[in-house]
């Protein structure tokens, strides 16, 4: 029996104490807010400090779990060649302890984003749809699937 493989990755709304958010924007897919791929032997916690801290220069601390997500779809990576595979995305609050915002290899810009004004910047469907989750978290968990590729296409959303 061949075993799956899919990404599992984390994502974290960073909120500091002025309610600002904090966005990067990215070489591939324009403004989100931070996160990406457990590797291996890691947790998704520290996990998700360490692509934060990575992609904007913010050191967090994670709050709380507000969104589990499903991209169930497969696509060739920007390169045409490397095919991704589905994945499993776990979004959490997050709030700022240290740092000072930064660029890496895969960002060239971070900054903090008023709350009301983050969904003016995020273009990406997907992205745009978990942080609708977040600005409407009530205190139960939001679940979606879709997938991204060729087109953005949502086949369940749902509270648990």
């Amino acid at each position: 029996m061949a075993m799956p493989t899919h990404i599992v990755a984390a994502g974290g709304i960073v909120e500091d104490a002025e309610g600002k958010i904090l966005l990067v924007k990215t070489i591939h897919g324009g403004w989100v807010f931070p996160g990406g791929q457990v590797e291996v032997g890691e947790n998704v916690v520290d996990a998700l400090k360490r692509e934060v801290l990575e992609e904007s220069g913010i050191e967090i601390t994670v709050s709380h779990l507000i969104g589990i997500y499903s991209n169930t779809g497969t696509y060739l990576w920007h390169d045409e060649t490397t095919e991704i595979p589905t994945k499993v995305m776990l979004d959490f609050v997050c709030h700022p302890i240290g740092g000072a915002l930064a660029t890496s290899d895969e960002t060239t810009a971070s900054q903090w984003v008023p709350r009301d004004q983050v969904l003016e910047l995020i273009s990406g469907p997907p992205i745009r749809m978990r942080y609708q989750a977040y600005l409407d978290f009530a205190g139960r968990i939001n679940y979606a699937a879709y997938v991204t590729k060729p087109a953005y296409k949502q086949h369940m959303s749902r509270h648990i």
